[in-house]
């Protein structure tokens, strides 16, 4: 006999019928104004993480909400992450009820809003602030093209007809998913050195987790305690086994002892594209032989951050 019940599953399953961890991201959009709006999220997570030609982020919403408007009129949204702060994420909750106006949310907002990178990079275009309590944030532009998602239009809020798509734009009658360019990461100076310089568990910001779940009075969340790490398994393959890979990646590129020897802890499942990653790198610079020194520049890639 299992030890599970069987939990009947409904609308919003993982507000209802889950204990889901989840993010606390502040959206940052542009009204018709100009104006910031923010709305608070935590169906956001990563989209396009490799092997693209940019990287992305999915954020699911309401179509009518005031953030899903936004982008489908201006593109452009903020991924603000919040601290723990108990002030903050009471903050947050309260800029979550759904019907409230821009104006009524924005009128007594306690976050402190401010310029973004791409602001600075493109002074006259038009972007969203960003919330400067965040130890983070995404800039990054709604790619309407996906699923042929660029003829929807705003201006439907009490639920849009069909067809739908599948994966971005308006993909049901109360439904919307954008897929977002990540087009800027803004990073407080206390995380970028950590990232930067090694991560140690001061280095960690006091992520929030809030559980999806909520009842008819409370929105649940819990905050941070100290990270704890955990060593990652490693299984040795050998050199001559890396050799043996390498050797049928390129027919002219090739790779020294000592640089098959930097890859003998990558899994066998991965090695491939992990060598084709280095031949690339190596034809576009017209090297016919990989060494260990070439390793290491590729491998260290925030080199150019280093240097600054």
């Amino acid at each position: 006999m299992s030890s599970f019940k069987d939990l009947r599953i409904v609308d919003n399953f993982y507000q209802t019928s889950a204990f889901f961890p989840m993010p606390t991201v502040i959206v940052g959009t542009l009204t018709d104004d100009g104006k910031t709006n923010l709305g608070p999220y935590s169906l956001c997570q990563p989209y396009y993480i490799a092997g693209k030609d940019y990287y992305a982020m999915l954020l699911c919403c309401r179509n009518s909400s005031n953030t899903a408007q936004n982008i489908l009129k201006n593109k452009k949204c903020s991924l603000n992450f919040i601290t723990d702060d108990r002030k903050l994420f009471k903050e947050a909750v309260r800029m979550g009820f759904p019907g409230d106006t821009t104006e009524e949310k924005m009128k007594d907002c306690i976050f402190t809003l401010e310029d973004g990178l791409m602001k600075e990079a493109d002074p006259e275009g038009k972007y969203p602030q960003v919330v400067k309590e965040s130890y983070q944030v995404f800039e990054c532009t709604w790619v309407e093209t996906l699923d042929n998602a660029q003829n929807d239009k705003a201006g439907l809020l009490n639920g849009y007809p069909p067809p739908y798509h599948d994966f971005n734009g308006i993909t049901s009658e109360f439904g919307a998913h954008f897929i977002l360019k990540v087009d800027k990461i803004l990073m407080k100076e206390k995380q970028y050195n950590a990232i930067i310089n090694g991560v140690k568990a001061s280095g960690f910001p006091r992520v929030p987790v809030d559980y999806g779940y909520r009842d008819s009075k409370n929105f649940w969340y819990t905050r941070f305690r100290r990270p704890i790490p955990e060593l990652l398994p490693i299984r040795q393959t050998t050199v001559e086994s890396v050799k043996y890979a390498a050797n049928r990646i390129d027919d002219q590129i090739k790779f020294t002892d000592e640089a098959c020897a930097k890859l003998v802890k990558v899994p066998r499942i991965f090695l491939p594209t992990v060598l084709k990653g280095y031949v690339s790198w190596a034809r576009e610079r017209d090297i016919t032989l990989i060494t260990a020194e070439h390793m290491d520049i590729i491998n260290d890639k925030r080199a150019k951050e280093k240097n600054k």
